[in-house]
């Protein structure tokens, strides 16, 4: 019998590196039944999260038995919920090592991310067609 999620993560499918990486732990995740949910922030999902889509771009968000963490946090919550993980979390939430991830996730990872994603939304805007006379 299958979990319901007690775990979900909020990422944008449309980041070629949050794909790639969310992409392989929620594989993991269906491959071993684990109760975890993932969600596109650019699907109808978004909106059971309370944030907007620009907040939710900015970094990886997880709830986690109704408790809403992001950053390296969120990381460490959604690494404790995979067996294969768990080692990960013992490394990166020592102290002294947390602060030192969080650092560069929040300061320079996810801005040069998130100013990447910004540069894609940017061409793909000036790369669509104009609107016809008349249309929005």
């Amino acid at each position: 019998m299958k979990q319901a999620p007690t775990t979900a993560v909020l990422y944008n499918a449309r980041c070629p590196v949050c794909n790639f990486e969310i992409g392989h732990y929620a594989q993991y995740a269906g491959d071993n039944s684990l109760p975890i949910r993932f969600d596109d922030l650019n699907s109808e999902a978004l909106a059971q999260w309370g944030l907007d889509a620009d907040t939710a771009a900015r970094r990886l968000y997880v709830l986690h038995q109704g408790t809403l963490t992001s950053g390296i946090p969120a990381f460490l919550v959604l690494w404790a919920q995979m067996p294969k993980y768990k080692w990960l979390v013992r490394i990166v939430d020592v102290p002294g090592v947390k602060q030192v991830a969080s650092v560069v996730y929040d300061f320079v990872l996810a801005p040069v991310i998130y100013r990447w994603h910004l540069r894609r939304l940017r061409k793909k805007a000036m790369a669509a067609p104009p609107a016809a006379p008349g249309q929005p």
